[in-house]
């Protein structure tokens, strides 16, 4: 307890192993044989003794903080229901109609669902006919798709009845009831999001995060809902590791794991967001652009860890933006402010990096991912 009577926490010095690493290797220590709520509770009160002077005391969110989080994670959420439900659509859509993606070819848009949502089943597709079929792809495409969309419809659900006949055991229904429930999901996304926006705008009502590059509509509530109240960081380089930009690499020949000691929440939100933040902002800010192609031509990194030095750098600038309370400028090396315009030709004319450069820098070691205990998550070639 601290001396104001609310909880300690660990907290995520940057570069060194915190209080929640040797949390971690004590909880181990003590529990060889089991793992149970007490030895939790033992190693909490232990942690003192490890580490007095690390401790900080939490800071739970206010009102409106704590409801952009909920929104944000909401948002978060429902997205990659989103996503899986679109995963099933497209392998159930190839499973049905054999020939798909020879009439087909691109990934199905919003009019093929709505196609797969009314004629889901391909007899049915076939006794509505090609006038009726066409009215519904150019009413759902607002006239983009037409007669030969239908055309190439009607030819894959021509081959899924001759292959398939009347089996009862192919599931055509299945395939429109997910199109609904996905039709469902997004719309409460929509909501969601919705509320979300009006959320960030009570907290951050200068709107601060999206002046930084590569923060924009969903970057904004999701930076500022994983950070919290700035001043809780002592400094941009404590934020920094409380996003996971910070991991500890281990590389032992042909294998480069390395391993995040972020809470996972904030290691899939708000530094998953700072990530992909970066690949837009090294191409609008020319400072960040310098430490991309130093990264990429001096220092023999390739593309990804490229990109996350800068995320590293954008996690720091973020800190400083949110704290100061002031927005954020685009700047050249010299810190003259320049306009959008001027940054972009800065780092066409001195930031680019040659595609040859690129190839050479390509890994061929085999990257694992792990997680915050050691675990792997995904093993990937880059």
């Amino acid at each position: 307890m601290a001396a104001g009577g609310g909880l300690l926490r660990p907290p995520r010095p940057c570069g060194l192993p915190g209080p929640g690493a040797k949390a971690a290797d004590l909880r181990r220590f003590l529990s060889r044989h089991a793992k149970t709520n007490s030895i939790d509770a033992e190693t909490l009160a232990r942690l003192p003794l490890v580490d007095p002077a690390g401790l900080r005391p939490l800071e739970l969110p206010g009102k409106l903080r704590a409801d952009l989080d909920r929104r944000v994670r909401a948002c978060d959420r429902l997205t990659d229901l989103a996503s899986m439900h679109k995963t099933r659509i497209r392998d159930l859509a190839r499973q049905l109609y054999p020939t798909l993606n020879d009439a087909v070819p691109s990934e199905l848009t919003l009019t093929d669902l709505a196609v797969l949502e009314c004629y889901g089943d391909p007899r049915a597709m076939l006794a509505a006919g090609r006038d009726r079929l066409t009215e519904l792809l150019t009413a759902a495409s607002r006239r983009r798709m037409g007669a030969d969309r239908a055309d190439a419809w009607l030819r894959v659900a021509k081959a899924a009845v001759e292959l398939f006949d009347d089996d009862p055991a192919v599931p055509f229904a299945d395939l429109a009831a997910e199109v609904r429930l996905l039709r469902a999901v997004l719309a409460q996304r929509r909501a969601h999001a919705k509320a979300r926006e009006a959320a960030y705008r009570r907290v951050d009502r200068d709107g601060l995060a999206r002046t930084l590059p590569g923060i924009a509509t969903i970057g904004g509530p999701v930076l500022v809902a994983g950070m919290g109240r700035p001043q809780r960081f002592a400094s941009g380089a404590a934020f920094k590791a409380f996003t996971g930009l910070t991991p500890r690499a281990s590389e032992t020949g042909e294998t480069d794991a390395r391993a995040s000691r972020s809470p996972r929440p904030a290691r899939h939100g708000c530094g998953d967001q700072l990530v992909c933040s970066a690949q837009v902002a090294r191409r609008l800010d020319p400072q960040l652009a310098e430490v991309y192609h130093r990264q990429m031509t001096a220092h023999g990194a390739h593309h990804t860890k490229a990109v996350c030095v800068v995320a590293a750098r954008l996690a720091e600038r973020a800190w400083t933006v949110l704290a100061r309370g002031e927005p954020y400028v685009l700047r050249d090396l010299d810190g003259s402010p320049v306009t959008p315009a001027q940054a972009r030709r800065l780092i066409a004319e001195r930031y680019a990096v040659a595609d040859e450069v690129r190839r050479r820098r390509r890994s061929r070691k085999t990257v694992r991912v792990t997680g915050r205990l050691g675990y792997p998550r995904r093993t990937r070639a880059p």
